[in-house]
């Protein structure tokens, strides 16, 4: 039998997005599918493996929102108490020999497979082995985060309240940083962030067709 692989996701999916109004955040349409599900097929689509998707307000549509994914959902029925319930339960949820847990808010739609790769890469890479590897953009740490399940456990089992990882990483000095880009500071709290992103993503679209257009052309001649 294969090995199971060494770095899972974390998708959190739980929150009520209380910010964003009376209308599930994660259910809301970017581009023609749940906000959520951006992040999720990124996570489907990566490297890495197994994803578990934790849920709790809205579970239901949530679960219809990731249908068809090769994805585990978990429920929190904690999930009132703060992100850190649920950043425990998906944790739980992995297997054993997954020591590093990909970390994804699912409110992030522009984080690509890419991006998850590029921290389980550097995390296989790193001598010694770090607690987390971490996106830095303008000084700023950013998400997703890897975090290594045995150099944390003890710290991760004492979570508490609506926070995640960050006061835990914050003092350490085995915190590996990589460089993260704007899709690594983007979520989406309010319609009006949602309403921002989904024009930037129009707009990435018609400029990669209009390159793809380009070079399909070739080089203009001078006449």
């Amino acid at each position: 039998m294969p090995e199971e692989p060494r770095t899972g996701v974390v998708l959190l999916a739980a929150g009520r997005g209380t910010r964003f109004g009376p209308a599930p955040k994660l259910l809301a349409d970017l581009g023609g599918k749940p906000l959520v599900r951006h992040a999720a097929e990124a996570a489907c689509a990566a490297r890495v493996g197994p994803v578990v998707a934790v849920l709790g307000a809205h579970a239901e549509g949530i679960r219809a929102a990731l249908a068809g994914l090769d994805l585990a959902c978990v429920e929190n029925p904690d999930y009132g108490a703060g992100l850190s319930t649920s950043l425990r339960a998906g944790l739980a949820a992995l297997p054993e020999a997954v020591v590093g847990a990909l970390v994804l808010l699912g409110d992030m739609p522009g984080v690509t497979a890419r991006h998850l790769d590029r921290l389980a890469e550097a995390f296989r890479a790193a001598d010694p082995t770090p607690a987390a590897v971490v996106p830095v953009r303008g000084g700023r740490r950013g998400n997703p985060v890897l975090l290594n399940r045995r150099l944390l456990e003890a710290d991760l089992a004492c979570l508490a309240g609506d926070r995640g990882a960050g006061p835990i990483l914050a003092g350490r000095a085995d915190v590996l940083e990589i460089a993260g880009d704007a899709a690594t500071a983007l979520d989406i709290d309010t319609p009006a962030a949602l309403r921002r992103a989904d024009h930037l993503s129009r707009a990435g679209e018609v400029e990669s067709a209009e390159r793809g257009a380009s070079e399909a052309c070739g080089p203009s001649g001078g006449n």
